[in-house]
């Protein structure tokens, strides 16, 4: 794993490493601890690994989380994708520096490998939403120790909601319960403190939706909601300040009117495709290869060019679209049986209209089944 995996302490040895020195809460000390910190938090965290073999200091700094969040009080943000195209194998991909690397093996039993599975990034931590038996269950890996872990549980427990995150915090909207029943209620998870918080439930239910931080508020887009499961083009916005959400008609960027006479019930469809970038929202039509851009002033969705050309998918589904910095990454493959071949693409809407850039290539599963970017 390179960076990611931290070296289990050794409190068998009380030899000091070379590395250490007398006064270890100095770090490096012909430099000072300020200046030490300094250095650390603009380090690329694939470092961390070997720094954190260097001496206990520097080792408990990195462990215990305090670097993550001065890298966060003071700016710095490295995001990495994290994705599965197998039920229990999950990879981080480092598009800086263009590096695969392979996560431990989740532990999980036959029911949760077969659930439907939600995804999210916050904080340090990569939460992995699912079905266990007769309960939800939510896995946790932990980037501070390489490691999965089980027994979380929110407030109200569901799946199939719509969820987003900024710096430590994430909301989850909207889902199922586990009757079936399609949820207005949302909650917020903070991964510094380790604990969840009822919101004000939204204006409608809604399952299968999508969600974005965008302008320091948090939206669901689209979903579906209603006894007659009945596609829902509409959005809610969530103000963090007042604690309230209100209603925006045709956020949606779904297809309309001619385009969905022939198509396949609702429930057949992929949650929206949504992406926000230096607080722009973008899509991605599947149906048509497009990008998609939302007006904020006329509230339309605008053509603004074309999905990378293997970026294939079912209905949506097995297609991740998701910002990345100040990039937009597309993760797919092409539906030929057998190949087992995917990419990532990444555009910059700041230097223009969509013109992808290949950062990598990978033979493994070509079906994108949970995709989240954690920038720590």
């Amino acid at each position: 794993m390179g960076g990611i995996l931290m070296p289990p302490c050794d409190h068998s040895n009380n030899k000091q490493h070379s590395g250490d020195n007398s006064d270890p809460s100095s770090l490096i000390a012909a430099i000072g601890y300020g200046n030490s910190i300094s250095c650390l938090i603009r380090c690329s965290r694939v470092d961390y690994g070997a720094i954190a073999s260097l001496n206990r200091s520097f080792r408990s700094l990195i462990r215990d989380g305090e670097l993550y969040k001065l890298r966060r009080k003071n700016g710095v943000v490295e995001h990495w994708v994290y994705f599965s195209c197998h039920l229990l194998e999950w990879e981080a991909f480092d598009p800086s520096r263009r590096r695969w690397m392979h996560l431990p093996r989740m532990n999980a039993s036959n029911c949760f490998v077969f659930s439907d599975k939600e995804s999210l990034a916050v904080g340090t931590e990569l939460l992995v939403f699912g079905r266990d038996f007769m309960s939800n269950v939510i896995y946790k890996y932990s980037l501070l120790t390489n490691t999965w872990s089980s027994g979380m549980s929110m407030d109200a427990p569901r799946c199939l909601f719509g969820s987003a995150s900024l710096g430590e915090i994430a909301i989850l909207a909207g889902g199922c319960d586990s009757d079936g029943n399609i949820l207005s209620s949302a909650e917020l998870y903070n991964s510094d403190e380790g604990t969840w918080k009822t919101l004000q439930s939204m204006k409608k239910p809604r399952k299968m939706c999508s969600a974005v931080f965008m302008d320091g508020n948090f939206y669901v887009i689209g979903g579906i909601g209603g006894t007659d499961s009945v596609l829902l083009t509409c959005g809610e916005e969530y103000n963090l300040e007042t604690e309230t959400w209100t209603e925006i008609p045709n956020m949606s960027p779904v297809r309309t009117g001619k385009a969905r006479e022939n198509d396949k019930p609702a429930t057949s469809e992929a949650p929206p495709l949504i992406a926000v970038v230096n607080n722009e929202l973008y899509a991605a039509d599947y149906a048509d290869m497009e990008v998609r851009k939302y007006n904020k002033i006329s509230k339309a969705w605008i053509t603004v060019g074309r999905l990378p050309e293997r970026a294939d998918s079912m209905n949506g589904w097995g297609l991740a679209f998701r910002a990345c910095g100040d990039r937009l990454i597309v993760i797919g493959g092409p539906r030929t049986v057998g190949e087992g071949l995917i990419e990532v693409n990444s555009w910059v809407p700041r230097k223009g209209l969509p013109k992808w850039d290949l950062l990598g290539r990978k033979r493994t599963g070509n079906f994108v089944y949970n995709c989240t970017v954690m920038g720590c």
